[in-house]
């Protein structure tokens, strides 16, 4: 489905829903988000979803729309999202995981929303996980910050994918050596003791996506 034609659907889908200026802002917000966001109704049809959560519908990896709801790819999948959003729609939170033959899955927290007085939700809204430790707007930003290199940036991005400095090495075609003197100098200069705590540090930096990229960071 090409984004044009599913940003047309999406816009048919919500147009019952009236923002007001809160809720246009919050909306815009959502759209900097590196989690992919979709508010659904209790029976599945797609309100509002936002910039990360239509990049995610686009691909069809593993969750897509169809005919105006939301479903699996994986038609067997299908009935453990309805489920989920099903209980979501009688009140109760849950998780649901995605995937796809060949595919990296998909998780998605489910939670009720604006639950009346009986304990049910007039809509559900589904949480992407993300993609990454960190998404590059966030990393860019906390390299700036710290005054990273380019080269400190690059293996600091390596690392947050679970590679060891041996990978990386093979990687950046440098020896092991170029690669854990790096990694001294991203720890001195992020205050970090050591690797695992520097990584930590990256994972809890604000989820925000990729929506601006092209814009000049500062």
């Amino acid at each position: 489905m090409k984004e044009a034609t599913l940003g047309s659907e999406l816009e048919a889908d919500r147009a019952p829903m009236v923002l007001d200026d809160l809720g246009a802002g919050l909306a815009l917000i959502l759209d900097e988000m590196a989690h992919g966001v979709v508010v659904v109704s209790a029976q599945g049809r797609v309100l509002h979803a936002n910039q990360a959560a239509r990049q995610e519908l686009a691909r069809r990896h593993t969750i897509c729309i169809h005919e105006g709801h939301l479903q699996a790819a994986d038609t067997a999948q299908s009935r453990a999202l309805l489920q989920a959003v099903g209980k979501a729609g009688s009140g109760r939170r849950s998780m649901v995981v995605l995937r796809s033959e060949g595919r990296a899955s998909l998780g998605a927290a489910v939670l009720p929303l604006r639950s009346d007085a009986n304990g049910q939700a007039a809509s559900v809204a589904l949480v992407f996980s993300r993609a990454a430790v960190c998404e590059p707007l966030m990393l860019c930003f906390f390299a700036r910050t710290h005054g990273l290199t380019n080269c400190e940036e690059q293996v600091l991005s390596i690392l947050c994918q679970g590679y060891s400095a041996p990978e990386i090495a093979l990687h950046l075609k440098v020896a092991v050596s170029t690669v854990r003197s790096h990694v001294r100098s991203l720890c001195a200069k992020t205050q970090s003791n050591g690797v695992r705590a520097l990584v930590g540090r990256v994972a809890v930096l604000p989820p925000l996506g990729a929506a601006r990229l092209q814009e000049r960071v500062h």
